[in-house]
């Protein structure tokens, strides 16, 4: 039975995981102080896929409930212009709240000025294709958010260089850009087998790599974005535990940005 490589094909299907993080507020202010901004930089630099769905606000119990009211409404809106800066997918339904002092206190007073980020890591559902589907047949039943890997595509060991027998794949997706002039895509890169705190630029290489060939053949810049992932999103856990698990983690994906 001839066997199929296979194409992993992310649909816009997601499991979603609530969680939070705080970040606090020096005494009477409202404006992020250094530590509060290091720690969401840190959060996003995470580079996981973050959607805020509410933002809280609290306040110690100093100067009355009208005032803490408004100071912990202020502290949320600093929260959110940050986050929209930042470009953090924030709901459209965004549920905003400022509890002023009506809250359970801390002794701590420190830890009741803050404001509590409530978000989900999106996971995307993984649907297995046969890479013998060429890309145009793929992106015709594809939607803006979808991610699609492309296929049969390696590089040399620690390298940006894409070795000879894939060069093809890089004219599928010249081709496919061609034939709609429309779209536009982000290019994500992804590698395997290391950890999360071993800083690593070749995944960022690899895409821009793909992003630079599109630009020398004419594709409009303004169509183009590239990003590297290095081991955020894996689609196996790390370490892997064959070299197959390498490879499927070891990817170029394009995302479908507008079509």
């Amino acid at each position: 039975m001839k066997k199929f490589s296979l194409l992993l094909l992310l649909m816009p299907l997601f499991f979603y995981s609530q969680e939070k993080l705080d970040v606090y507020f020096d005494f009477d202010k409202f404006d992020l102080n250094d530590v509060a901004v290091k720690k969401i930089n840190t959060w996003i630099a995470e580079g996981k896929d973050y959607q805020v769905s509410k933002l809280y606000g609290f306040c110690d119990s100093k100067g009355t409930n009208e005032y803490n009211d408004t100071l912990a409404m202020k502290r949320v809106y600093a929260v959110y212009d940050f986050l929209r800066q930042s470009k953090i997918e924030v709901k459209k339904q965004l549920e905003i709240r400022g509890f002023g002092e009506d809250f359970v206190q801390s002794e701590e007073q420190g830890e009741n000025r803050r404001v509590s980020i409530v978000f989900q890591v999106k996971k995307p559902i993984i649907v297995e294709t046969p890479a013998e589907l060429k890309l145009k047949e793929i992106y015709k039943t594809s939607k803006v958010g979808d991610l699609i890997r492309l296929p049969n595509l390696y590089f040399f060991n620690n390298s940006a260089k894409v070795v000879p027998k894939s060069q093809p794949v890089l004219y599928d997706l010249l081709c496919l850009m061609n034939d709609n002039p429309k779209l536009k895509i982000e290019i994500q890169g992804h590698i395997c087998c290391k950890l999360p705190s071993q800083i690593d630029g070749v995944s960022t290489a690899r895409a821009r790599a793909i992003y630079n060939f599109l630009i020398v053949n004419k594709i409009d810049r303004k169509r183009l974005s590239f990003k590297g992932y290095g081991v955020t999103r894996p689609i196996h856990p790390i370490p892997e535990k064959n070299t197959q698990e390498e490879d499927e983690n070891r990817r170029v994906e394009i995302l479908i940005v507008d079509n």
